[in-house]
């Protein structure tokens, strides 16, 4: 009579080992997960000055960027950021890791079936050679989750890949508002430089005429060298803002992730900020940021997932129950491995019970609740970032629409004193000085003028990233 091998006995009968397992299965899945509620948001009702939400349209988290930016020269260069950044890449390919990381975690609820094809030769003391040869299929350390360990580990693998994509978002909103903001900070570099250059040649024309007055004996060389410095000066920061143009540039074509295209370089010359416009956003309210800011909802994510931690570690303190089961061909010989009679199965299930662990379990339970604490904090901070940075934006767009109303009738008033001063001049009514002097505040309120212009579309670009625009997509 032939004896199976002890790997594929036949222990309990075959109906009776699955009832267990079915039932073992009906059991699982106790969860020890706290509760999550969402913490309350520390933030005020309504933004500073405000009583009831500000401005009325379509919320910047529901404009896409097409829609919010209507110069093609910056759609196009958003639209190659996009594609070619490599910081978004790589916010991107996170994603994809976190969503391995949860197949792993999901895979781990279901058996991992492998198919076994083992042998073994044994001698004994009296040189008598026993062989042992197995074939079949295995289930190894397959964990009944009755206390929701495994479920808890899943759930926090979902909570990490979740965060990931709205990492990813954060990081998509945050690009085009730089790319928007650089390519702002480019259009006012070639004013400036354009500024420069004319208020350079007014100058050296200016001290062409002092130089003759003075071989003329009509002036002294005290005015020579007035115009002289402010000739200098100009030529000095014609310098520097072709430094910061360069500077700028190479800040653009980095976050581009190439060359600027060559159709958008030509258009550069030819467009003035004035000529963009960028239409009003309405705040809402502090508690719509929650839904809207995909900074938030990682930070609220993050929290999930510690949340889910607690219930793994609580579930270390219960008894783990394992099952390693196999079903095949069992044979002393192998020439009779799949013959008639040699088929079997086995099942051992195994179950661990802590009783002593100097700790462990417990010390990785107060990790668990000491990390959803801090998760709890982090998102507490995220929300009262992002109110923070909408009111900032919310100030500065009422403040500086008023700065560049002033700043436009300055410049006006600059550019009608000098003309007065020259006729003055010219009739011997003003002095030198005084022209000259009236050509450096003309040329000092220019730059200025474009600097509010320039600051004042940055900031309305600010407010649209801090409400959340940029991360939806086009509505086909």
């Amino acid at each position: 009579m032939k004896t199976l091998p002890p790997s594929f006995a036949r222990p309990v009968p075959l109906r009776l080992a699955l009832a267990t397992v079915a039932a073992a299965a009906l059991l699982a899945g106790c969860s020890m997960m706290p509760t999550y509620e969402r913490p309350a948001a520390p933030v005020p009702a309504q933004y500073p000055g405000a009583s009831a939400p500000t401005g009325a349209g379509t919320a910047a988290a529901e404009l896409a960027w097409q829609d919010y930016f209507a110069d093609d020269s910056l759609r196009q260069l958003i639209a190659t950021a996009l594609a070619n950044n490599r910081d978004l890449r790589v916010a991107v390919l996170n994603i994809e890791q976190a969503r391995a990381q949860l197949g792993i975690r999901r895979a781990d609820q279901f058996p991992t079936v492998n198919a076994a094809l083992t042998g073994s030769r044994t001698t004994t003391g009296d040189a008598a050679i026993t062989s042992v040869y197995n074939a079949g299929l295995l289930v190894t350390a397959y964990e009944f989750d009755f206390f929701g360990r495994v479920a808890s580990l899943k759930e926090q693998a979902l909570a990490q890949y979740l965060a990931t994509t709205e990492g990813s978002k954060t990081a998509q909103i945050s690009l085009i508002a730089t790319v928007a903001q650089s390519w702002f900070s480019l259009l006012a570099d070639e004013e400036l430089l354009a500024i420069s250059k004319q208020t350079l040649a007014t100058r050296e024309d200016s001290l062409k005429l002092v130089q003759l007055r003075l071989d003329n004996g009509a002036t002294s060389e005290l005015e020579l060298r007035q115009a002289q410095s402010l000739l200098e000066t100009a030529r000095v920061t014609l310098a520097q803002q072709q430094r910061q143009r360069a500077l700028d540039e190479n800040a653009l074509v980095l976050l581009l992730g190439q060359a600027m295209p060559g159709d958008v370089r030509e258009r550069l010359a030819t467009t003035r900020l004035t000529q963009l416009r960028l239409p009003e956003l309405p705040a809402g309210l502090p508690s719509d940021l929650l839904t809207r800011r995909p900074d938030i909802k990682q930070a609220e994510q993050q929290l999930i997932a510690a949340n889910a931690n607690i219930g793994a570690a609580r579930a270390a303190f219960f008894p783990r129950i394992s099952l390693t089961a196999g079903a095949g061909s069992a044979s002393n010989a192998l020439a009779g491995l799949f013959k008639d009679g040699s088929w079997g199965f086995s099942l051992a299930p195994q179950l661990l019970l802590p009783i002593f662990d100097a700790g462990r379990n417990q010390a990785g339970l107060d990790s668990a609740k000491a990390g959803r604490d801090i998760a709890i904090a982090q998102y507490e901070k995220s929300i009262q970032s992002a109110f923070r940075e909408v009111a900032d934006a919310l100030a500065g767009r009422d403040t500086l629409a008023e700065q560049l109303r002033a700043q436009q009738a300055q410049t006006e008033a600059e550019t009608q004193r000098l003309r007065l001063t020259d006729l003055r001049y010219q009739n011997g009514a003003a002095s030198l000085l005084d022209s000259l002097d009236a050509q450096r505040s003309l040329f000092g309120s220019q730059q200025a003028l474009v600097q509010t212009r320039l600051t004042y579309l940055q900031n309305q670009v600010v407010l649209y990233k801090t409400l959340g625009g940029g991360a939806t997509q086009p509505t086909p």
